[in-house]
């Protein structure tokens, strides 16, 4: 599911295997298909534009983080490729 036309992320709405196409749609349209470079679980997210070291991600039309290296179309996006701008989660209280 991509929510808005400048996004770089969509969330998948099913776990997704490596090798396997999805078609992405934007207001009820067919957009394009992506093959998933990596098994991403539900929920998660898929990167449908591709992004430089250091650019903003975008998500909702606004940017949720940056990247910290070079993340291709079809790639996993998690903490492993995203500085989120909000911060880890996974670290609090540790």
């Amino acid at each position: 599911m991509m929510i808005d036309k400048t996004d770089h992320v969509a969330t998948c709405i099913a776990p997704l295997r490596r090798g396997e196409t999805v078609e992405l749609m934007l207001s009820g349209r067919k957009r394009k298909k992506i093959k998933a470079k990596q098994s991403i679980p539900f929920a998660h997210k898929i990167c449908v534009k591709a992004m430089k070291k250091g650019d903003q991600c975008l998500k909702y039309g606004l940017s949720i983080g940056s990247a910290t290296k070079e993340i291709k179309v079809g790639d996993y996006i998690h903490v492993h490729n995203i500085e989120s701008n909000r911060g880890r989660g996974d670290l609090e209280n540790n």
